[in-house]
């Protein structure tokens, strides 16, 4: 064994039961392998200045998924090891172009969960967090 690979911790495991629709994109449920896990808070598309990035739901929703995944390196880890992403968009905005700035930033099938809620912080748009195994 490397000491790469000695180090890296198990990917989480996708549940897909046959009685459920299989997407592409996400996992109906994810088995986390035991070890240690990192719960990442809510992330806004903010710069490193803390300002809401300028042009609506697709550069905010890019943003906040380069947070996490910013969040996930600097614990040791990354978005192949990310087992639950939830995803909380302003109920006035159509899902349409979240779904499109997250398909070019994320590149992991995992379990995902969208809801219409108003982010804690006014003007954003999105707020995005995640839950990761660490090596």
């Amino acid at each position: 064994m490397t000491e790469t690979t000695e180090r890296r911790a198990p990917l989480p495991v996708p549940i897909d039961p046959p009685e459920t629709f299989r997407s592409p994109a996400f996992a109906q449920g994810m088995v986390l392998p035991a070890g240690r896990t990192l719960y990442v808070g809510g992330q806004n598309g903010t710069d490193a200045d803390g300002r809401i990035v300028e042009g609506g739901l697709g550069p905010q929703t890019e943003q906040a998924l380069r947070n996490v995944i910013a969040v996930l390196a600097a614990a040791g880890t990354d978005v192949d090891h990310v087992a639950k992403l939830t995803i909380y968009l302003d109920p006035g905005v159509s899902p349409d172009a979240a779904y499109e700035a997250s398909r070019r930033v994320w590149t992991a099938r995992t379990a995902v969960t969208v809801l219409a809620v108003k982010p804690g912080r006014p003007e954003a748009l999105v707020e995005i967090e995640a839950v990761a195994t660490l090596p």
